[in-house]
């Protein structure tokens, strides 16, 4: 049997057509959050950039939910990558956790996109819902898993299991252990307690600086937010019980 017998055809040339013009849009749309912010978007706004109309838009995007959505899980696509290309680069410190250097690469892509990392997490868009479990959810999951494995490498799951927290009410622990299995679910709860701790911290310290707050700091902002992350990765780690551990991946 010939190997490509079954091979998918190629697109066709309206296919392929379809596909320029939508990165075209998406492209066009990234730019005009970046010169009026997120809450300016519009599909009229960037129609016109274009020069198409709204109504020729709306054979690539029906309304201007679609266009965010798609956005969004872009946005989200972009800082995960960001994150796993930095947790992947060799550090000049090998004494410096992975975890610190994929969170210095979220900082990055944050104060090096403003405007997108608010269309994330800034103020949400009046009437934008996202799709239950749609690309948005898939995308902040990608992400989540790389903070996840460079956090916890070389802990077993009984380690994890054992880490020490604060008691977990059993509504909590019983909410933990149904998370999605594509998401948190995957580690025992105290983990999750600690990792999603973690997240706030390292989050919160960013959206401060994204959004000006830490100005009065100059340029010592990333060595404060060093300094905080390696203390973030000691704290949870000592509190991970000494064990058996695997050898980091």
């Amino acid at each position: 049997m010939p190997a490509d017998e079954h091979a998918p055809a190629p697109p066709s040339l309206r296919q392929r057509r379809r596909a320029v013009a939508t990165q075209e849009i998406v492209d066009a749309a990234e730019r005009h959050i970046t010169e009026h912010g997120p809450a300016a978007l519009s599909l009229r706004a960037v129609a016109r950039s274009l020069g198409m109309t709204v109504q020729a838009l709306y054979h690539y995007f029906p309304d201007r939910d679609a266009l965010v959505t798609v956005l969004i899980a872009k946005a989200y696509a972009d800082v995960a990558n960001a994150v796993r290309a930095a947790a992947e680069t060799a550090s000049p410190n090998p004494a410096v956790p992975r975890f610190v250097i994929a969170a210095e690469g979220y900082r990055r892509w944050a104060i090096t996109h403003p405007e997108r990392f608010q269309l994330l997490y800034g103020t949400p868009l009046r009437s934008y819902e996202a799709p239950a479990d749609g690309p948005t959810t898939r995308a902040v999951q990608q992400m989540s898993a790389v903070f996840q494995r460079v956090l916890f490498d070389g802990f077993t799951p009984e380690q994890l299991a054992a880490a020490d927290t604060l008691p977990l009410s059993p509504p909590f622990r019983a909410h933990l252990e149904h998370l999605s299995p594509n998401g948190l679910a995957a580690l025992p709860p105290p983990a999750t307690a600690l990792l999603l701790s973690g997240w706030g911290h390292m989050h919160g310290l960013v959206v401060l600086e994204v959004f000006g707050h830490t100005s009065f700091l100059g340029d010592h902002q990333a060595e404060v937010f060093h300094m905080a992350m390696c203390d973030l990765v000691t704290d949870i780690h000592r509190r991970i019980p000494a064990g058996h551990a695997h050898s980091p991946g």
